[in-house]
């Protein structure tokens, strides 16, 4: 491959990542900081099962080692846990007290099932005043409605999966960072139906390609070092509104990655552009960008973006 034949930066570039990433000029990248599908019922994501999940992550991740410049980095920015559909899971069974509406308990439509053996569903809840529906949720623990029809969903933790696929691409885990946000379910059902967490965090994961790492404190405004430089957690609002993408995250985000890890002129990658989040923050910072998305409609929508920033 010629010098003239890679991929030019300060461009977006429509397709697939992983074939992207071998027009990317060797060791020329400082940075690669992104955010993959969670696959979590956005339409983006909608064909994507858990092998074919791995599979993207785990060849973009592969693909990334000749790009990065020895001693630089890539940063994936993940929530902690991803569920997906498993056929092969026993169903959760919750009794949830709490979020009864109808008192009659199961021992009560047992001993009505004793009684009258020859009654239906629809025969006891008549004879207790009930709906069917609560006659099989009281029977078999399980409600009837909202796909319980579906295979289980599976929750499965992402960190360690990933770091297991860097760590085969040649990577290091050099740091990892807690993006404390607002919680996207706070005000929603599963709020208090269930004993699971709102969720309220995420991973910065940060891995490094062996090499000489510049480090420089000065890229840092006065005091961002000690309030967050230097810190674990990260405490950034989300993004009020998700209307131009499915799945934003805010600007400050990548901003701190790109100051604390990167010089002026660099070059940031971000390989799912989406709403071009990270290459805004590269101009911003004074860095070069490249980026990929498969969806033309985000190609689009990072040149509007990126005319405004400019301007």
């Amino acid at each position: 491959m010629t010098t003239t034949s890679f991929l030019s930066p300060n461009r977006i570039y429509q397709g697939d990542a992983r074939k992207l990433l071998a027009s990317v000029q060797p060791d020329s990248v400082a940075l690669s900081f992104w955010s993959p599908p969670y696959c979590l019922g956005k339409s983006y994501e909608a064909h994507l099962g858990f092998a074919d999940w791995s599979a993207l992550l785990s060849e973009t991740i592969q693909s990334h080692y000749p790009v990065i410049k020895p001693g630089g980095f890539l940063g994936i920015n993940i929530a902690d846990i991803l569920a997906f559909e498993d056929a092969a899971m026993p169903r959760i069974q919750a009794d949830n007290i709490s979020a009864k509406k109808v008192k009659i308990t199961r021992d009560e439509v047992l001993t009505a099932q004793q009684a009258n053996p020859g009654f239906d569903k629809y025969q006891l809840a008549a004879l207790l005043g009930c709906s069917e529906q609560t006659i099989d949720r009281r029977l078999k623990h399980n409600n009837v409605r909202g796909g319980k029809s579906a295979p289980q969903t599976r929750v499965k933790l992402t960190a360690g999966l990933i770091e297991q696929w860097a760590a085969d691409a040649g990577f290091y885990l050099y740091d990892r960072r807690i993006w404390v946000k607002d919680p996207c379910w706070e005000n929603s059902r599963w709020h208090s139906l269930s004993y699971r967490s709102v969720d309220e965090w995420e991973h910065v994961l940060i891995f490094w390609k062996p090499g000489i790492t510049v480090v420089n404190r000065q890229r840092l405004e006065p005091g961002e070092w000690a309030e967050w430089g230097s810190r674990g957690v990260w405490h950034i609002p989300s993004v009020r509104s998700n209307n131009a993408h499915e799945s934003q995250f805010p600007p400050e985000l990548p901003r701190r990655m790109i100051t604390l890890l990167t010089e002026p002129h660099d070059l940031v990658l971000d390989c799912f552009v989406g709403s071009g989040t990270t290459a805004a923050a590269a101009v911003s910072e004074n860095r070069q960008f490249l980026g990929f998305d498969l969806n033309p409609e985000s190609v689009k929508l990072f040149e509007q973006r990126i005319t405004a920033t400019l301007s």
